[in-house]
């Protein structure tokens, strides 16, 4: 009986192709749809430091909850390292981006709080606000301050604003535009901003969307990020003010009952973010080589490292996918309910030649 409805579910997804899978792609292909923007998940050089530095550890797990005694050196050095380098005082590593998000959201927002959220947000922080009541939560149209201003001039009494937004979206590649923070800062609102996608792709330092607009940190803003990108390992960290950080230590369920983060991830990520600002310069310069070949190509002006291209069309961004990969390409097929249309999500993976993104965009601008 079970077996049967999961089946006759599955099928229709099938119908209209919107059935997914794990697959294993061939090393040989050459990838363009990972988030690993900068190439660092092969970078062997930082492998064999962490596993020197684990191997002088007595442990090499985390053993417990970051509140129990699974708070290690490892952790913290790196939380401070990080902090240290965004301008905020203090921060807090935690097992993934999704269990970030779920901190956040479902701790800050209390009784009579108001939660402005872009309608694009990640899966995760829309997941979280399941979580809370749904009169204190309002979505605004995408990337859109003036909506937000009008939303905020239209609530109803409140303790106080929760505003969530990512430094880049990981669909459309979008910049989030800098009025969200002097909003935010007039009306002395909690500025969450999501920096998955922005961390170690944008900014002078590349340190993300603050970094992007050469925005001063103050007490109401905090950053969330993962390591699982840019940064190339995986996991997650939160910063934000000393009393932020220890409220979620008290309060937000997905940090207190969940084991810490791995100590081999968190090193590595720490080793691959200082390769990041020791090479920021010549990293800038090859986002910006892949960012105008994206122009040259298909005259889509491209601000961040991801290139969505709408095909609207669930079957033939397959078909293009399938195209691709019988030359040795690997493209991101994008289709409902993660967007609303079908996209061909390209992603300008830095460590990729020059020569391979030129036929990867030859081919498809002959597709669309």
């Amino acid at each position: 009986m079970y077996k049967h409805y999961y089946e006759k579910e599955l099928n229709a997804l099938h119908k209209v192709n919107r059935f997914r899978s794990r697959n294993l792609f061939h090393e040989e292909d050459i990838d363009f749809a990972s988030n690993d923007y900068l190439g660092l998940s092969a970078n062997k050089k930082n492998l064999k430091k962490v596993y020197k530095t684990l191997k002088k550890q007595k442990e090499h797990s985390p053993k417990a909850s970051l509140l129990v005694n699974g708070y290690h050196p490892i952790h913290k050095k790196f939380e401070k390292a990080l902090a240290k380098a965004n301008g905020f005082e203090d921060g807090i590593v935690i097992g993934s981006g999704f269990l970030a998000n779920l901190a956040l959201i479902e701790s800050l927002v209390r009784k009579k709080d108001i939660l402005l959220i872009d309608e694009e947000y990640h899966a995760s922080g829309v997941l979280a606000t399941k979580l809370i009541e749904s009169s204190n939560i309002i979505f605004f149209k995408h990337n859109d301050p003036e909506d937000l201003q009008v939303k905020i001039e239209q609530l109803p009494k409140y303790n106080r604003i929760i505003i969530a937004i990512e430094g880049v979206y990981s669909m459309s590649g979008d910049i989030a535009k800098k009025e969200f923070y002097d909003i935010a800062n007039e009306i002395n609102a909690i500025l969450i901003v999501d920096e998955a996608h922005s961390s170690g792709t944008i900014g002078e330092n590349l340190l993300g969307w603050y970094d992007h607009f050469e925005l001063s940190i103050q007490q109401n803003h905090i950053k969330m990020g993962t390591l699982g990108k840019a940064y190339g390992s995986y996991g997650a960290y939160i910063l934000a003010s000393k009393h932020l950080i220890s409220y979620l230590e008290n309060r937000a369920k997905s940090i207190i009952y969940t084991t810490a983060p791995s100590l081999f991830d968190i090193a590595l990520a720490y080793e691959n973010f200082k390769t990041i600002q020791k090479k920021k310069k010549n990293i800038k310069k090859r986002i910006s080589s892949f960012q105008k070949n994206v122009h040259k190509k298909l005259k889509i002006e491209a601000s961040s490292l991801i290139v969505p291209i709408v095909i609207n069309d669930n079957e033939k961004v397959m078909t293009i996918q399938k195209e691709l990969l019988k030359k040795g390409y690997l493209i991101g097929a994008i289709r409902q309910p993660t967007v609303q249309k079908a996209i061909i999500r390209l992603i300008l993976k830095i460590d990729n030649k020059n020569k391979d993104l030129e036929k990867v965009l030859d081919i498809i601008k002959e597709q669309i």
